[in-house]
């Protein structure tokens, strides 16, 4: 165990198979979150975001968990891009040219990854890092026999960790120090998704979206006091000449309270009037709002037309444009996601239950393949194969997204094999008749070798009849009565006028069909 290497090169600490480590942080584990979204201003959005920079994470991803929280539009999309990962298939290959041992260690590694309880949930929680710029799976290892496999993958939050001052990439568990602690080895799943490019700490999107978040709050805020105060008509009070102020204050207080309570009561003499609000317009509050969500959809998904439609640009062509830049995002998610996957879970895996070359490791793959039109293809392969195009089998099954059966898998087949062939180069139907000649010839008279069913329906002329023909002057002798001797000397006159042709006719398809049967079942 002790030579055992981390995917780094690094030796390997055993005391993560028996504790994890967040369990020796004292304070840390136990901070709550600050909610800097409240009161958020741009000047105090400037400074969380160099105290990032700075190293010092905390503050920033509090506020990005405040902005999922309390944006319904990014909560939304930021789902959409998460899940949308969900959807893949996924699988655990054997290198380029792999040996039947590799293939078989690919096979076992995908057993394990299975056996992991809801680990659908895990990679779900591996993408809160396109976001934040990072994601810290902690990993609590247990022993079935000789294997270790993860008990669980727990989910901490960015708030525990910061980065080095001098180095923006190196990630650290806040312990206290200066600089924090190192993570153990074989300890944790740390996705690092790039967003864009640059130092970890500014990498996560939410950065990206952190301005029109503070500029879509204020619209909110400035809208919803329009509404309050336009929304309403103008409360007049009018009192006589000589009021006392107890009078006109409560005069005030009946005006204040009567658009709430809908009631009130007033000195007699005195009176309220509704006068209509003052004019105003909604527009350029919901204007601001708009925008932000639009530029919030474009930096999560890469465009609008995906997310929400306004009924004057949006298209059915404009929105294919538009998914096919969503793909493109998915793809990217779904490779970043599979490296630190075959990194940080199966290199241990295969690290602490045995032997483990680093170049020769089992990928995690997502299947990001879009399947083409199996219409389209099952229309123009068959016709590009009969003019002699080499198509390859390994090209067809990419394209259409279908897996390669694997020996002794079920597969499916044509029930008739003439089926697979274009139309125009199908076997014409042979119709048969009653004097068999269609069975065994076409329609120009060639002869050709009919299956085993048209074999087996094959019926041939009776051996009676023929018999009946042949033999029918020497029936008529002896019906006639005459002895043996008369009956010999008529059959050898009537010889040449014998009607041997049904007979011969009957013999010859009788060895052809014989023949025919005899070649098939030989083959067989």
């Amino acid at each position: 165990m002790a030579r055992i290497l981390d995917q780094y090169g690094n030796p390997f600490e055993q005391a993560v198979l028996r504790e994890a480590q967040s369990s020796r942080l004292t304070n840390t584990a136990r901070e709550f979150a600050q909610h800097p979204a409240k009161g958020l201003t741009p000047p105090r959005l400037a400074q969380i975001l160099e105290q990032a920079e700075m190293g010092h994470l905390a503050a920033q991803a509090d506020l990005f968990c405040d902005m999922e929280e309390k944006d319904t539009h990014i909560f939304a999309e930021m789902s959409k891009r998460k899940r949308a990962l969900l959807t893949l298939d996924w699988s655990v290959e054997p290198p380029r040219n792999a040996s039947p041992a590799e293939k078989k260690q690919a096979e076992q590694v995908q057993e394990w990854l299975l056996d992991i309880a809801d680990f659908e949930d895990v990679m779900l929680d591996a993408l809160d890092g396109i976001g934040h710029g990072f994601a810290a799976l902690e990993i609590d290892w247990q022993q079935h026999g000789r294997e270790w496999q993860p008990k669980t993958l727990t989910h901490r939050p960015q708030r525990w960790f910061q980065t080095l001052q001098h180095d923006g990439n190196e990630l650290r568990l806040r312990d206290g120090s200066l600089e924090g602690a190192g993570l153990w080895p074989f300890g944790w799943v740390i996705h690092k998704h790039k967003a864009k490019s640059g130092y970890l700490n500014r990498a996560g999107l939410h950065r990206v979206l952190a301005w029109p978040y503070l500029f879509k709050n204020y619209s909110v805020r400035d809208l919803a006091e329009f509404l309050e105060i336009y929304g309403l008509p103008l409360r007049l009070g009018k009192y006589p000449s000589g009021s006392t102020d107890a009078e006109k204050s409560t005069l005030l207080q009946a005006v204040a309270s009567i658009g709430h309570n809908a009631a009130g009561i007033i000195p007699e003499g005195m009176l309220i009037e509704f006068q209509e609000a003052a004019k105003g317009s909604e527009g350029p509050f919901l204007s601001m709002v708009d925008w932000a969500e639009k530029s919030q959809s474009k930096a999560i998904l890469g465009g609008t037309l995906t997310s929400q439609a306004d009924g004057k640009s949006s298209t059915n062509a404009l929105g294919n444009v538009h998914n096919e830049v969503r793909h493109d995002l998915k793809v990217s998610d779904a490779r970043q996601l599979a490296s630190t996957l075959t990194r940080d879970l199966i290199y241990p895996l295969l690290a602490l239950n045995g032997e483990v070359d680093p170049r020769r490791l089992p990928q995690f793959k997502f299947d990001t393949r879009q399947p083409e039109s199996l219409m389209l293809y099952a229309d123009a392969l068959p016709k590009l194969v009969g003019l002699g195009l080499k198509v390859k089998t390994e090209w067809v099954h990419n394209k259409l997204a279908i897996p390669i059966a694997k020996k002794g898998d079920d597969v499916l087949i044509a029930p008739r094999p003439e089926m697979t062939l274009p139309p125009e180069l199908r076997p014409r139907p042979q119709v048969a008749d009653a004097k068999f000649r269609a069975v065994l010839s076409n329609g120009k008279g060639e002869v050709v070798y009919p299956d085993q069913h048209a074999l087996d329906a094959t019926e041939l002329p009776q051996l009676d009849d023929a018999v009946q023909i042949l033999l029918a002057p020497l029936i008529r002798q002896i019906n006639a009565g005459d002895g043996p001797d008369e009956i010999i000397a008529a059959l050898s006159n009537a010889w040449p006028d014998l009607d041997e042709s049904e007979l011969q006719a009957m013999l010859t398809r009788a060895l052809f069909v014989a023949d025919v049967w005899g070649r098939i079942n030989a083959a067989a």
